[in-house]
């Protein structure tokens, strides 16, 4: 009889608790709250790049990238030009200076002061008018660039935003970009194992081919004031 009565107590719980349900689930179905529970769960897609803020808090970035053919202090090469670059690239090499995935003791102490948004604003100024791949090849592209026209095209611009273009770069800085990938100085899982297989003249061949392509990257002008006109 204890069991009979457990039974009958457990079927009324059972009941009640359906009644109390059944309303809700027809008011919201199930599906619209999986989605709902998804929608809250994902990531927020990262905010657009401000140009306008960038160049308000790029500073310190045109004392370097400001300037035509400025030479890093040591080891001595020159500061990449930026205006025209991949916006989307930008932000990735920010945020390996950031991260210690490339090393570079002036960019990492740049980048670790900076926000994701800030990033996003300051490659959104410095990429201006990003270039686009409408002119030939100048000149033969050597052996060793067979497969480096998968990601940065015929003639050196980046195929997708994530893809530096080379087009028009400082020849001495795609040497020292690429013998960096050889070394370990910048960490990429691409970039690296082919990197390993180049041989010194297979660098100076790569790097002097690039940098002559067309349409070419240029450095942004930094804002003209008392000082920089040598007053």
């Amino acid at each position: 009889m204890g069991s009979r009565m457990r039974g009958g107590v457990l079927i009324a719980a059972q009941w009640t608790l359906a009644s109390r349900v059944m309303p809700q689930e027809e008011a919201q179905p199930a599906g619209n709250a999986t989605e709902e529970a998804a929608a809250a769960e994902a990531p927020a897609a990262p905010a657009a790049g401000d140009a306008k803020r960038g160049k308000a808090i790029s500073y310190t970035c045109l004392g370097c990238h400001g300037i035509p053919n400025y030479k890093n202090a040591f080891p001595i090469y020159s500061v990449p030009k930026l205006e025209g670059q991949h916006a989307e690239y930008l932000v990735t090499a920010l945020q390996g200076y950031r991260s210690g995935e490339r090393s570079h003791i002036t960019m990492h102490a740049q980048a670790s002061s900076l926000t994701d948004q800030d990033m996003a604003d300051i490659a959104a100024f410095f990429s201006g008018e990003v270039l686009k791949a409408n002119t030939p090849a100048v000149g033969k592209a050597p052996e060793s660039a067979a497969t480096c026209v998968a990601c940065h095209g015929q003639n050196g611009v980046g195929i997708v935003g994530i893809y530096p273009t080379l087009s028009g770069q400082h020849e001495d800085y795609l040497e020292r970009a690429l013998h960096d990938y050889k070394k370990g100085g910048r960490k990429n899982p691409i970039m690296a194992p082919m990197a390993a297989m180049l041989k010194d003249s297979d660098i100076e061949a790569l790097a002097r081919f690039y940098s002559q392509q067309r349409p070419a990257l240029k450095t942004e002008e930094r804002p003209s004031t008392w000082l920089s006109k040598g007053h």
